[in-house]
This record gives C-alpha cells, sequence and structure tokens, in this order.
C-alpha cells in the first residue's frame, strides 16, 4: 500500500479526493470543468480507474489525458474524434460523470451557474446561463467541486436559478424518482460532502485535516448531517503527487486556492 505523503497542498488534497469520485465507474466519459477537476479526472483516468474516458475538453478523446499546459514545452495530444452527437449519445446513456463547480448550491443539491438575484429578469449578476446543467443533472452522475465553503455558494433557501435536479420534491419531474438523481460528491476547501444523510440531508463525509464541524456548519446556510463517526480525508500519496505534476507541470493548481494552503493546517 503506498504510503501518504507528508507535504501536499489543500489543492492537491481536493484534487485527490475529487478523484476518488471515479474509483467504481467502469468505463465511462469523464468530464472535469475547471482546474483541479481538470487534474482529479486525469489522475483517476492514470491511476485508480485506467477504464475512464476523457476528452480534451474540446472534440478529441484521448487514451492519455493532456498535460493542463498548451504550449511548445507540452504539445496537445489529439486522437479519436468525438464530435457533439457522439457526446450527446454518451450523456443521454448515462455513461458519463461531470464535476462542474456551481455558483450556488442548496439544501435539496440544485446547483445553480446561470445568474445572481432574486429577479431574473434583472439579475444582479449575469454568468453563464444554465448551459447544459439541466439535461446533465438529470442523464448522469454529477459531482462538485467548491474551492471557497460559505453561506454564499451554500444558500440558506433555493438557488436563485435553479440549472439542476436535486432532492426537491416539488420540483421532481414527472416520472422521475430520487433514486434516479445522482448527486454523487461535494469537494470543498473543509471536506467531502454527499447528500445520502436521513431524507437526502447534505451529510459530512470527511473533513480535512484540522477542520471542525462547527467550521462546516458556520459556513454553510442549511443544516449539515453530522454521522456518528467522521472521517478525516485521505492524505495523497507520494506516487499521485508525482503524477498530479506530470499532469500540471506549471503547477497551475497552485492558484487555485486562495494563498494556496497547505493540506494540513499548523
Amino acid at each position: 500500500m503506498a504510503s501518504p505523503a507528508k507535504e501536499y497542498s489543500l489543492a492537491e488534497l481536493m484534487i485527490c479526493a475529487n478523484a476518488s469520485a471515479y474509483d467504481n465507474d467502469g468505463e465511462v466519459l469523464v468530464t472535469g470543468i475547471g482546474a483541479l477537476p481538470r487534474i482529479a479526472a486525469s489522475l483517476a483516468m492514470l491511476t485508480s480507474n485506467t477504464d475512464i474516458m476523457m476528452t480534451d475538453s474540446e472534440s478529441w478523446l484521448l487514451s492519455k489525458p493532456n498535460p493542463l499546459s498548451r504550449d511548445a514545452d507540452y504539445p496537445v495530444a489529439r486522437e479519436t474524434w468525438m464530435g457533439f452527437s457522439r457526446i450527446f449519445d454518451n450523456v443521454w446513456s448515462g455513461k458519463r460523470h461531470l464535476t462542474g463547480g456551481p455558483t450556488q448550491i442548496d439544501r435539496f443539491g440544485q446547483a445553480n451557474i446561470s445568474a445572481l438575484g432574486s429577479d431574473y429578469n434583472k439579475p444582479k449578476v449575469q454568468m453563464l446561463g444554465v448551459r447544459g446543467f439541466p439535461g446533465n443533472s438529470i442523464c448522469h452522475a454529477n459531482s462538485y467541486l467548491v474551492p471557497a465553503h460559505s453561506k454564499r455558494v451554500f444558500v440558506e433557501g433555493e438557488c436563485d436559478v435553479v440549472c439542476t435536479i436535486g432532492y426537491n420534491p416539488d420540483r421532481l419531474p414527472k416520472g422521475y424518482s430520487f433514486d434516479e438523481i445522482d448527486v454523487r460528491q461535494i469537494y470543498t476547501n473543509l471536506g467531502v460532502f454527499d447528500f445520502r444523510g436521513p431524507n437526502r440531508q447534505m451529510q459530512i463525509v470527511s473533513l480535512h485535516p484540522g477542520v471542525t464541524v462547527e467550521e462546516v456548519q458556520d459556513n454553510t446556510g442549511f443544516p449539515v448531517h453530522v454521522p456518528e463517526n467522521i472521517a478525516t480525508t485521505a492524505a495523497p500519496t507520494e506516487e499521485q503527487l508525482a503524477v498530479i505534476q506530470q499532469i500540471d507541470p506549471k503547477n497551475l493548481r497552485a492558484k487555485q486556492i486562495k494563498d494556496n494552503p497547505p493540506g494540513v493546517r499548523s
């Protein structure tokens, strides 16, 4: 068994936690949106689940993930074409797992990437629009990565714009059941969470070293279920850190979490 690394950053801890989301997926198309989820997906493909399929985030299906940097030092591989029609066939089949970064998540596991403000016609902040989130959330597994766990992300009421399906009985489409919804896990700078608590409540899966339950609750806009036994998020191994360096040779991961703190608090 690989030994845990003695020193690692919080970003690297979150990457390795996110990579574990794909361990039991088998042959599935993985999409990591954003630097940390992209590195995590690549790490999983090269280590824990070699059956993963991955695109270059554009249109090329790859047998080995491209490095995060794209320049003369790290040329981009282009292998099998996977255009939109094939992507949609894959999405609708359920053989996909996406990790995205919503701006808001509510107590139902619903997510928002569209706009902020109570008046959708005159939003305070206009963002991406719903994009493919409605279809993605209904058709396949979704996980989320949140760099800064706060009540601005984990909001008290519903999301300002509900872009994804969640565990809200009032919004459940006709013919659907909660068993068909797969909000897999959420990875934040405080810990790992899922929606498998009582009555689909968000619960703690693990806390990062030095993080307390009180800190999580103080930074979440709704009650979080606290199980009897709480694990500590597993430290990266030296092998994982070496692969991460290979995927992200220019250390772009260091810029994704404010001040690039260590994974173990002093």
